[in-house]
């Protein structure tokens, strides 16, 4: 297996791992809470910050995720939204645009960039609710068509000895150290298995609890919206 596969970018235009984190928390939610979307920074940050279907595990402050969203708006990759009666911007993000990708191709990089290295079996099992493919091959095409894209936004990895699918990784961060990917996947599946403790049980229901309370203030902002259309 490849230790170390090149880059696609100039490490001067390489996203972070914030800035990759939350564009991919933006295109997931714009296919799973649309009535929710554009997303507030609120709801940018519990998005960041969820305990299920992230590899790996971040706790990212307010200050850092506005600070991401707006390197990301420079590199015309997220676009602010003031909404009428709102008080609150808005973002969302602009990779469909930036890379001439259709939601195919976006709900598979959406997830390379959640989590981490994958096979086309596990992509096509996680994206379901992003986009619905049919089959392993479809994910195939659309793995294949960010591989083949210049520069390519997709790398195809060696297969690990003992495996019998090759796995795919995003680029948007710049060459994949694949040593160290498997290293944080590690991490994170330990961390998984000692879920059952009280303390990560606190620390899910608190985020639960958080997510809750940006879905309850974003309602809120839309009601007093709508209520001003009237007085």
């Amino acid at each position: 297996m490849q230790d170390d596969i090149p880059g696609a970018f100039d490490p001067a235009s390489d996203l972070d791992p914030y800035e990759i984190r939350v564009l991919g928390v933006l295109a997931e939610k714009e296919a799973l809470t649309p009535d929710n979307y554009p997303l507030s920074l609120n709801a940018v940050m519990n998005g960041c910050n969820q305990l299920s279907s992230r590899d790996p595990v971040l706790q990212l402050s307010e200050d850092v995720v506005h600070d991401t969203l707006q390197r990301l708006m420079q590199r015309k990759l997220v676009g602010g939204i003031s909404q009428a009666g709102a008080r609150v911007i808005k973002y969302e993000h602009r990779m469909r645009i930036k890379w001439t990708l259709e939601q195919d191709k976006v709900a598979v990089l959406a997830m390379l960039m959640l989590r981490g290295l994958q096979t086309a079996g596990e992509i096509r099992t996680r994206s379901g609710r992003v986009h619905e493919f049919k089959s392993v091959a479809e994910v195939e095409t659309a793995l294949q068509f960010l591989v083949d894209k210049y520069p390519p936004l997709v790398a195809r990895l060696e297969r690990a000895p003992g495996t019998k699918e090759p796995r795919y990784g995003q680029l948007l961060g710049g060459p994949i150290d694949v040593a160290r990917a498997d290293a944080a996947g590690g991490a994170a599946g330990s961390a998984g298995a000692a879920g059952g403790s009280s303390a990560s049980r606190i620390a899910q229901l608190e985020q639960e609890v958080a997510a809750l309370r940006g879905e309850v203030d974003e309602l809120k902002a839309q009601f007093a919206a709508f209520r001003q259309q009237f007085e």
